[in-house]
């Protein structure tokens, strides 16, 4: 008799919550809110803790913006190499343009979050940490340069 399991073919699961925050690349984004942390802590005027917070929040998803980008970006590479194949996008569980579309989303939602938590200067600084890490790194020096990591 056969087994009729063997011929069973999984359907391909729905993206989750889970796949989507992967794209933020949450560990890259753990140093990030350290450095702001640490900014916040050794800046030469008290920050009122809400906006310290605040500020902290959109640094990160501007952070996590800027890794979904970054995937978004590499998505054919990411494709052809062993320790990135089960990402979100190569795996098929997100879409490039789900994925484009949520760091485009979260870029500008955490400028303009920023701007308005905390002033124009931290959020004009934010805006080009996103454009510095996502044209200039990742599109730029990523794959024409040794400068990657």
């Amino acid at each position: 008799m056969t087994d009729i399991r063997a011929y069973e073919r999984t359907a391909p699961r729905e993206a989750g919550f889970g796949d989507f925050f992967a794209l933020l690349k949450p560990r890259v984004m753990s140093l990030v809110v350290f450095t702001a942390l640490v900014g916040l802590i050794v800046a030469p005027v008290p920050v009122h803790p809400v906006v310290a917070l605040a500020s902290i929040l959109f640094i990160a998803i501007g952070g996590g913006a800027s890794g979904a980008l970054n995937m978004w970006w590499d998505a054919d590479i990411d494709r052809l190499m062993k320790r990135t194949r089960k990402r979100p996008i190569p795996s098929g569980l997100v879409t490039e343009g789900e994925a484009f579309a949520l760091g485009i989303t979260l870029s500008v939602m955490a400028v303009v979050m920023l701007w308005l938590a905390a002033n124009a200067v931290a959020a004009g600084l934010l805006a080009f940490t996103i454009f510095f890490y996502v044209v200039i790194y990742t599109m730029w020096l990523k794959r024409s340069t040794p400068q990657n990591i």
